[in-house]
């Protein structure tokens, strides 16, 4: 069917508009049915009657019970005093669906009994054996069926509401849980630059002190600092290439660096060891592949751990891998140099170090110990079961070997 109230202004005006419109027509209907459905000349009583049920159209929508009610009591009158009320039936089985679909109270069946059984009473006083025949069965029909449509109709309204409703929140869940990922991908974005930028930056700051040291003593040394400069340079930008490399489109992860890990160690150290800090390690256990996640935390927290040793410690330190069949552990102890607001456990590295070993669903302490040193000790699961052994395995570490540093 054509809308006729289309392009009428907002929805909420073009649904009124509807509304107005459909009890503009049911209440002439109504007005004509009550006139002309009895075959009796038309009367002054009869007008009337019809202007009450007419004026039963609009008003069912706002008060639907009081309605259904005074309708029922004028059909009722209209029985008893031989006035025509076959119309007046017909506008109670419109009023029975209203009451039905409209009414706070979900009673449809009380609604259709209760007129029902009113008019089978005045229709009883007024003309017995006509009101208990057959035919009668129809008046049932009519009124049981109307509220029967109007509760059916309530329930479907009530449906697609809740639907909707429930459409409403998931569509809300799900923006929240993008917004939410999108937070956890922000913080895991700041902690890669954190521990890439903090840990080469102190190693440009160190070596442009030594450059300057060189330049007023002996500035023909100058030239392999500066290079060990822009190396370090450098390297900090491919590495900030690589973890903002995760806000590109999925198709081009596949020509991206992968994500460092331990086997990035030796070169760790070999950049603190270009500046003259002193490394002494430790490894005990078979080095073996680590689960993606493992490996990058114990690479993070190593390096986090590295470059607070070289900022604030005495320029050497002691670093302890072990590998046992369900974990990996590493620890890093340093002398203790530089006291006060710059001690190693205020910036946020300790924070991100912490939440790297979380992530791993492992375990980290970091705090001053005995003799003025500072100790960081994490332990990460890492069950050899669950780990590919096909990889190859880089044997660049003995089984049980202790390195001293440059």
């Amino acid at each position: 069917m054509h809308d006729v109230t289309a392009g009428w202004g907002p929805a909420w005006l073009r649904w009124h508009l509807r509304a107005w419109l459909g009890d503009l027509v049911l209440a002439t209907a109504l007005f004509v049915l009550v006139l002309k459905l009895d075959e009796r000349p038309v009367t002054g009583w009869a007008i009337v009657l019809a202007a009450l049920a007419a004026v039963a159209a609009p008003v069912r929508r706002w008060y639907p019970q009081g309605a259904l009610v005074a309708v029922t009591a004028l059909a009722a009158c209209a029985i008893l005093t031989g006035l025509p009320a076959s119309g007046l039936v017909i506008t109670l089985g419109v009023l029975t669906y209203s009451a039905a679909l409209y009414s706070p109270r979900r009673r449809p069946w009380f609604y259709a009994a209760l007129v029902w059984g009113t008019l089978i009473v005045a229709g009883s006083l007024a003309h017995f054996s006509q009101w208990w025949s057959p035919q009668q069965f129809g008046l049932f029909a009519w009124l049981f069926g109307g509220a029967g449509a109007g509760d059916s109709t309530r329930m479907r309204r009530a449906y697609i509401a809740e639907v909707t409703k429930r459409a409403r929140q998931a569509e809300m869940t799900r923006e929240e849980e993008a917004r939410r990922r999108v937070m956890d991908e922000r913080l895991r974005i700041a902690r890669e630059l954190h521990d890439v930028v903090a840990h080469h930056i102190a190693v440009i700051s160190v070596h442009v002190g030594a450059a300057d040291h060189v330049l007023r003593n002996d500035p023909d040394r100058v030239w392999p600092v500066l290079g060990h400069i822009r190396l370090a340079a450098d390297t900090v930008l491919e590495e900030i290439k690589s973890v903002i490399s995760v806000l590109r489109d999925p198709y081009e992860m596949a020509s991206t660096e992968p994500a460092p890990g331990m086997d990035r160690l030796d070169d760790l150290l070999d950049g603190l060891r270009a500046t003259g800090f002193r490394v002494r390690h430790q490894l005990r256990g078979t080095a073996r592949p680590l689960p993606a996640v493992v490996d990058l935390a114990a690479y993070r927290i190593l390096q986090e751990a590295l470059t607070n040793a070289h900022r604030y410690g005495d320029g050497t330190a002691e670093l302890a891998i072990e590998f046992t069949a369900d974990a990996v552990t590493v620890e890093v102890t340093n002398q203790i140099s530089v006291p006060g607001p710059h001690h190693p456990g205020s910036g946020f590295g300790l924070l991100g170090m912490r939440e790297r070993a979380a992530a791993a669903h492992g375990t980290l302490t970091a705090a001053p110990v005995e003799g003025g040193r500072f100790r960081v000790y994490a332990v990460l699961p890492a069950d050899e079961h669950t780990i590919s052994l096909s990889a190859p395995v880089e044997s660049r570490r003995a089984s049980v070997a202790e390195q001293p540093g440059v």
